[in-house]
């Protein structure tokens, strides 16, 4: 028999945060072993539920929910994300400029599909959520990574974007706030990703599934807000600020300047009927979602329970010989490097199984976020307080023991 082979176009697709480490962490808890899980930002598995209203309304309308939709989505939830963008600042969106999706990231693949051809190119932040890079490059598309500076708190180097920029160059993503660092733009980095757009041409594809999960009396600016002449897709959803990722309920926003764009428009239109529609009881969660009460201002809030799992995830890490990280300003996410004289790590992933095997914590090895060098992870801060501090102690211990190893104590 000749081997069923995959598709060329998965060469160049890794998912990391579900991939083979992940495999060896089930494979444990099979045989019985306990595994701490920093590895995936699912709130539903610690203890964050989605609003009670939420799921009351989803509830009531499931009768409702037998039928097809129109493909761009039901009304009523269309109309909330409408007035949602107007909070934010987003100027000239009517209702057929909203989609909603099986959450975000079928939205964002939808948007690259309609968008490339064989050979055109987008600019990806590096890291990125690797969502991004395998969405271009299944679409015949090449991811090409630009520069977050960790001197800069993480925020995308202007200048090495603009190096990046070709005759090929259709769009660049932006995902503000970010995973996986907890980077959170200021709007004067935003005003010059916006201009070299302008210059170039580019449609933005603005990330923004995180724009409610924000510390310390943080912000958030919307991309599109800062410019009406300039294509803009932007995406969000229930899953993080809501807690509600097992809905998949999602929306894409078309702003900015359209006119140019009506073929992609339409392109976009013809993907959206093709998939039918979005699941409908997700739907309905929108509604009273966004004009409900915003529970995540309680979590995120000076003692609220993420604040607090970001501070001691932020302390304790910090304080291990070696380990830098950038304080996440949002998300809930940290990316902390391992100084290489210290940790002379060549392999990550080799890295990320060593810590599982040895103390059954699971992590993320910072190349799976196609970050060019082995020398950052990602962890979540979601599980409570004890388990956290029970999964840094923990990490702390493997990195003494590395660093003996490579008799670097």
């Amino acid at each position: 028999m000749q081997p069923i082979r995959k598709s060329k176009k998965l060469d160049e697709v890794c998912y990391d945060i579900r991939g083979p480490v992940l495999e060896k962490a089930r494979k444990m808890e099979d045989e019985g072993q306990k595994i701490i899980k920093l590895n995936i930002g699912n709130l539903a598995a610690f203890g964050f539920d989605a609003p009670d209203e939420i799921v009351q309304d989803m509830i009531r309308n499931m009768a409702n929910s037998s039928g097809y939709t129109d493909s761009k989505g039901l009304f009523a939830p269309r109309k909330s994300v409408m007035h949602y963008t107007q909070e934010k600042k987003i100027a000239g969106v009517t209702i057929d400029d909203i989609y909603l999706g099986n959450g975000a990231s079928e939205l964002i693949v939808m948007a690259v599909n309609a968008l490339l051809n064989s050979g055109d190119q987008v600019l990806v932040p590096a890291p990125d959520y690797p969502l991004w890079t395998a969405a271009v490059s299944l679409s015949g598309g090449t991811p090409v990574h630009y520069v977050c500076d960790e001197q800069a708190d993480w925020t995308p180097d202007i200048d090495d974007i603009k190096k990046k920029i070709n005759s090929n160059t259709k769009a660049i993503v932006v995902i503000n706030p970010n995973n996986p660092t907890g980077a959170l733009y200021p709007v004067e980095v935003l005003e010059q990703i916006i201009e070299v757009a302008r210059q170039h041409q580019l449609i933005v594809f603005a990330d923004e599934i995180y724009d409610k999960v924000l510390y310390d009396g943080n912000t958030h600016t919307s991309l599109a807000s800062l410019a009406d002449d300039v294509l803009c897709i932007t995406f969000n959803g229930l899953s993080k600020n809501y807690r509600s990722c097992g809905f998949r309920s999602g929306w894409m926003v078309v702003s900015g300047e359209k006119k140019h764009a009506r073929d992609y428009i339409e392109g976009l239109n013809m993907l959206s009927s093709m998939r039918l529609c979005a699941n409908v009881p997700g739907q309905y969660a929108i509604q009273t979602a966004l004009g409900g009460y915003q529970s995540i201002d309680d979590l995120v809030a000076p003692g609220g329970r993420l604040t607090r799992q970001r501070d001691l995830a932020h302390k304790m890490l910090t304080d291990i010989p070696g380990v830098t990280c950038v304080k996440p300003k949002s998300a809930l996410y940290m990316f902390p490097r391992l100084d290489p004289k210290m940790y002379p790590i060549t392999d990550d992933q080799q890295f990320a199984y060593e810590l599982l095997a040895e103390e059954r914590v699971l992590i993320v090895q910072g190349t799976g976020f196609n970050c060019p060098t082995p020398d950052h992870f990602r962890v979540v801060f979601l599980p409570n307080i004890d388990d956290l501090g029970d999964a840094m102690s923990r990490i702390a211990r493997f990195l003494d023991g590395y660093r003996r190893r490579h008799g670097k104590s």
